[in-house]
């Protein structure tokens, strides 16, 4: 048996604990894209980029471990958007982010390579620590999030995501979760979910942190009860969460989706105002460099038939370029536009006119500090928020995983096994776990 198969025969027969004695091996699996491909696209457009072409599954060495970080075992990870953009190399391909971490030390140096281990996600178990690591030990079952920081500046010391080294892990950083090992900085970790399996657990990470600091969190839009909320893509990886959060938390959401299935599955979670894109038409540009204030108007009419008159408090904006216009005018008047990604583009155009004569504000949200993280974490584990895993694919069809993801072929969040070599384990809470099944299996199959 190899050095992986004995740390993954100890996580599967219920003695984690027992990796600290075990070796760590000198290499692992992990999804890459490569240096020497960033053009393979060259010419294409965005959508005919194809993931399954650029992410390859290679024997990669294991980094060395520094002072303040951690080796994990990972058994399961999940597609964000991020590597879809990894990926198909845009908007810069990510190693000149790895090029430029690389100049800020001798150990960030590590990152710097011609080949780049993807994914910010994962569930597993520790199997080393750094020296100065004393809140976790090796065979503690694990969650992480993506925020990698340095903290040597004052300015990250109020909200870590201002810290000027602020970057994502694995997508600015190496040795990300799409792996059989990852190497994470300590302070990323939280403990797994025990009602969840490794798939499960690993799939809200990224998104949920997101969602919550985006529009729960004073950082953020720091949602009321009673607060209308204007969810664009209520049902995919990060609008599911903004959904959950918004009837968590009383408020209204109005969700917008682009099928009948996605509107099935938000009125699954509780939702009941709900907009098919597809169905009403919206044509939100009339070229590629005119919008159409007339469908605004008819949008925003949309919104008020469903809410009895009411205009969105708040308007939870990721798609960017081509809904943002319409979002800056639906939003009430004192109302806030909070954005965090562009998935559509990133160069936005709007009516400023109805930002500052309403005075609307638009604010800009980026990820999640440890604090908001570990908040986020903690309602997955209490069983308030729930995973809104839709399908599992093995590490090797990543590129697939991907794929759906960028063409927008999927529901909710889409996982990746790595050590673990099935769905369903990993499980320590079966009756906390019955309780909240059927909120589990929400997207299943979808």
């Amino acid at each position: 048996m190899t050095q992986l198969g004995e740390i993954q025969q100890a996580i599967l027969t219920g003695e984690p604990a027992a990796v600290g004695s075990l070796p760590v091996p000198e290499s692992y699996r992990g999804v890459t894209v490569h240096a020497d491909e960033v053009g393979m696209f060259e010419g294409l457009e965005s959508q005919d980029k194809d993931p399954r072409k650029s992410l390859h599954v290679d024997e990669v060495p294991v980094p060395a471990l520094g002072p303040g970080e951690a080796l994990v075992a990972v058994m399961a990870s999940a597609i964000n958007y991020n590597t879809v953009w990894t990926s198909i190399f845009e908007p810069i391909p990510t190693f000149k982010f790895l090029k430029k971490y690389g100049k800020l030390s001798p150990l960030a140096k590590r990152h710097d390579l011609p080949y780049h281990v993807v994914g910010s996600d994962l569930s597993g178990v520790v199997l080393r620590t750094g020296a100065g690591v004393h809140n976790w030990k090796p065979g503690d079952e694990v969650v992480a999030h993506c925020l990698n920081v340095e903290l040597e500046g004052p300015d990250g010391h109020n909200d870590t995501m201002l810290d000027t080294e602020q970057r994502i892990w694995g997508f600015e950083t190496n040795f990300g979760g799409l792996a059989e090992i990852a190497l994470v900085k300590a302070n990323q970790l939280m403990p797994k979910p025990d009602h969840l399996t490794w798939e499960e657990a690993a799939s809200p990470g990224l998104v949920n942190s997101t969602a919550y600091r985006q529009l729960v969190s004073r950082n953020g839009a720091d949602m009321k009860q009673g607060d209308v909320v204007l969810i664009w893509g209520a049902s995919g990886g990060l609008g599911s969460y903004a959904t959950q959060y918004a009837l968590n938390g009383g408020a209204i959401p109005v969700c917008v989706v682009s099928s009948p299935e996605k509107a099935a599955i938000c009125r699954k979670l509780g939702a009941e105002l709900i907009i098919d894109r597809s169905a009403e038409g919206y044509k939100f540009w009339k070229s590629e460099t005119e919008q159409d204030p007339k469908e605004w108007q008819r949008f925003g009419a949309k919104i008020r038939e469903l809410t009895g008159g009411e205009d969105p408090d708040i308007v939870f904006e990721h798609p960017g370029r081509e809904t943002f216009g319409a979002s800056v005018y639906a939003a009430r008047k004192g109302g806030t536009i909070v954005t965090c990604a562009s998935t559509s583009g990133y160069l936005h155009q709007y009516d400023n006119r109805y930002l500052w004569m309403n005075l609307k504000r638009i604010i800009g949200s980026h990820f999640a500090n440890y604090r908001e993280s570990w908040e986020a974490n903690r309602l997955i584990a209490k069983g308030l928020i729930h995973p809104t895993l839709s399908k599992t694919y093995p590490l090797e069809e990543t590129g697939q995983a991907a794929l759906d993801v960028h063409r927008n072929a999927h529901q909710g969040k889409v996982g990746v096994l790595a050590l673990a070599p099935e769905e369903g384990l990993g499980v320590r809470d079966e009756e906390k776990r019955a309780k909240h099944l059927d909120a589990i299996n929400a997207f299943r199959g979808a």
